[in-house]
Order: structure tokens, then sequence, then C-alpha cells
């Protein structure tokens, strides 16, 4: 996330269940191809393009009867686009996908920077305001610092104790809202290597409408898991309800708690080394509990996102009027969160009425006309939101994207700097894609064919200054 004095935007990839993509499953598989990849989510799709540009046969199996994974777009539900899922690109200078996006024929928009913060029932004086921020700042510094050292602490540890009356609410930025995990429960290394998320831009047909167009001429197996992987140093076969296929390579981008659930088997069994580095890197918790409103009833701006002063962990973030629609949600995260998701959809829509109630007056409840929440966390195939390293873990991120001779993983976990993105899932699908083929020899010169990802510059976590463009 990235707050300025001039404003703040919301841009953690948050993410939950997937609307239908309208392509139905593939009626068999078939018995042979060059690579497998497991998972038609943004890391899965960006992996078989890059296979099919090479000219080698691919087939990708999904779990799920729908193209998206962690990336959904539901457009049924309130009559508009609502991403369930993620709703950001970052760092569109050098992010492929807007081109990408824009080639087939989406539109892409910037993340507004307009900010509010509540306190109780009004907004922040500018005074407040920049005494908000400027603990922010401090906090990202103390933790910035934090991860130079030896000793891999937990964010919360390294966080100022001097914070006031704004404590919880720089906790739930830095932690819950952005990660989906609490502040004790993050590596201060991995906070820092991921934070910086610039020049957000969202997809106004959806993200999940974005990774679905992207994946269109691919071919897939919907509604069809990968129930074994058979694998040895030289082979691989994949064994589905719809038949086995045999490879010379598999991609698979299940996420972490998925891959530890034990819902895919391994023969012989992946080498401890890799599953305690995928449990070090489990999901967090993020959901939307989303709102259709009778008009404007809270007097906000497109997209304007909204957080709190509070000294508990009960609250949220709010983002209004979505795409110039009444839809907004109320976004929860970490231990809370994921508590609130397990009472089920009736609590969670229950304590969205409840707080937009304590942050705008009585009539905010009676304003909302029609609600839906996610629980990511229920979903079978997905377990939860993005990864999130344990303090102490940062270095499992490398561990798990180590190739295990013809298997390759990827997924945002496996990426360093861009983990809980849709972009660090494509590129780490493009890259574990490129390490497939270099294995079955359909890569001659490596460097020569190395992606405009793979050249990005790698970034470190810093909380920029103010500027107009902020």
């Amino acid at each position: 996330m990235m707050f300025t004095r001039r404003g703040f935007l919301t841009a953690s990839a948050v993410l939950a269940v997937a609307p239908l993509s309208g392509r139905s499953a593939i009626a068999a598989v078939p018995r042979e191809a060059d690579i497998v990849v497991i998972g038609a989510g943004a890391a899965g799709i960006a992996a078989a393009r890059r296979v099919m540009a090479a000219n080698r046969k691919v087939i990708v199996l999904e779990a799920a009867p729908q193209i998206g994974g962690r990336c959904a777009t539901d457009a049924a539900t309130f009559g508009v686009p609502f991403d369930r899922g993620a709703r950001w690109l970052h760092n569109s200078d050098s992010n492929p996908m807007t081109k990408l996006a824009r080639g087939v024929g989406l539109d892409l928009v910037a993340a507004p920077v307009g900010q509010k913060v509540r306190v109780g029932r009004r907004n922040a004086r500018p005074g407040e305001t920049e005494q908000f921020l400027a603990g922010l700042v401090r906090a990202n510094r103390a933790i910035d610092e934090a991860s130079r050292g030896k000793l891999d602490m937990s964010c919360a540890t390294a966080l100022p104790k001097d914070l006031g009356d704004w404590t919880g609410t720089a906790a739930f930025v830095l932690g819950a809202g952005a990660t989906g995990k609490d502040l004790v429960d993050l590596s201060v290394m991995d906070k820092a290597r991921g934070q910086d998320r610039s020049a957000a831009l969202a997809c106004r047909q959806g993200m999940g409408t974005l990774i679905t167009k992207l994946g269109e001429q691919l071919p897939l197996a919907l509604s069809t898991p990968a129930s074994r992987i058979v694998w040895s140093n030289r082979d691989v076969a994949v064994e589905t309800p719809a038949g086995r296929i045999a490879a010379r390579a598999v991609i698979l981008t299940v996420s972490t708690n998925v891959l530890t659930s034990g819902a895919i088997k391994f023969t012989p069994e992946l080498p401890k080394r890799q599953l305690d580095a995928a449990s070090k890197l489990s999901l967090g918790s993020t959901d939307h509990i989303a709102l259709m409103l009778t008009g404007n009833p809270f007097g906000l701006s497109r997209d304007e996102a909204i957080i709190e002063q509070s000294n508990s962990n009960r609250t949220g973030l709010l983002l209004a009027n979505i795409g110039g629609s009444s839809l907004c949600t109320v976004d929860v995260g970490g231990a809370f969160g994921r508590e609130l998701s397990a009472q089920g959809e009736a609590a969670m829509v229950a304590f969205a009425k409840e707080w937009l109630v304590k942050l705008f007056g009585s009539e905010a409840a009676a304003a909302v006309k029609s609600s839906a929440a996610t629980r990511w966390n229920q979903v079978p195939g997905v377990l939860g939101a993005m990864s999130a390293a344990a303090p102490g873990s940062q270095g499992a991120r490398k561990i798990l994207g180590e190739p295990l001779g013809p298997l390759f993983l990827a997924g945002e976990a496996t990426h360093d700097t861009l983990w809980g993105t849709v972009d660090g899932a494509w590129d780490s699908g493009e890259r574990a894609a490129e390490a497939a083929l270099r294995r079955i020899g359909a890569l001659k010169d490596p460097e020569a064919e190395e992606s405009p990802e793979r050249q990005r510059p790698r970034r470190r976590g810093k909380v920029r200054s103010a500027s107009p463009e902020d």
C-alpha cells in the first residue's frame, strides 16, 4: 500500500470467490502433452500462453468450473462488475499486463488517490490526518530498517511504540488490510521487499474478466482437478478424473494452502523442504463484504477509500461507489476477518452494516438494498487470500520456486518482491514456463528469450515522500 500526505490508495490484492466464465469443461483430456499447467489463475494462464508461444503442446487443468483463480469478476449479482478477488494491477509503467489488457479491448483506469479517514462519525481534521500519515511513514521506515538486520522479526516487534491513537489504524493498514495477516504474523523482511505497489490500475470490466479474456485461446480442462502427480527426475504424469496425462514437465500454480492440504497427491511425496516453505508462506484472510446502496448516502466520490481511527482489529476498509456505481465493499482481514468469515455471510453483512452505522450514522444500514460476501478461506481450490511470510521465513519464497526435476512451482507466493499481486503471479507463471521450456529443450538461448518482466528492476519497499502526483 502507498500512503502520502495528499492521499492514500488501497492497492492490496484481495481475493475471493469467482463467477462463471461462460466456458464449460472439455469432455476429455489428452493422453500426452509437452507441459501440463495446473491452475487457470493468473500464473497458470501466463505460463500456458508462454508455452503456446513456443509452439509446444500444453493443457491447463482447472478444478473450478471457470478461469481466473483468485481473480474473479461477478457481473450478475449487482448488475455491475464486482471484483470479488484481486482489484489492482501495479507498477503500470513496467507491467506487461497493462498492454495485454488494452490489447483485448478492456479499459484500465488509474486508482484514485483521494482519501478519507474517519474519527467516529466525522472526517479526520487536517492535523489528525497529518499525524496519522506521519506515523505511517515512521512505521514503514521502522519496518524497512528492521529488515536490514540479521534477525527476521515480526512487523509488530518493529512497529514504533509511540504512535498513540493511530497505532491500531497503522497496524490494520500495514497488516490485515494489506496482506491479510496481522503484523505479529508478518516477516519484516518479506514486508519490506514487497511494499512497493505503485501506480495502481483497475480494470473497469474486472480483473477476472481480464484473466478470462487472456485465457480464451488456450486448451483448458475446467472442472478437472489434478488428483495425483507421479514424477521422477526424467518424466511426469498427472492423474485426473478425466484420465491420465503423460508430460515432459508440469507447472503447478495452486496456492500454498492447497499445496499443503494434501488435495493433490504426489508419488513420490514432495520434499519436506518445499512443503515447509509452503507452510511458512500460508495465505492470509481477506474478504469483501459487498453492499449495493440506494444512491450515494455518504456523499463520497467514485472509488473513494475510507478507513477509521480504531483501537481494535474489528475494523475494515470501505471502497465506495465502485466504478461510479452505488456498490461499495467493506474489506476485512487478518485474524478478525478469518473469524468473521467462519461465522458465515449473514454475520459478515451484519458487521459491515454495524461498522458503517458507526462511521456514518443510523441511516447507513437503511440505505443497503442488497448484499453479498466473499469467503475465500472456505473455497476448496484456494483456502485463503494471498501468501504472507511468517517471521523468519522470507527465504521460503526462493525455496518454493526451486524446480524439482520436471516440476515447476509458480504463483504469487513464489515471487520475491511482487508476492500478493496479480502482476507477481503473472510474472512467476512466465518464469516457470521459460524454465520448463528450457528443460524440454524448447528454449536454446535463455538470455535472448528473457521476458520483459524478468528485466524489471528489483524493488525495495520504500515510503515515498509526498508529491502533487501522489
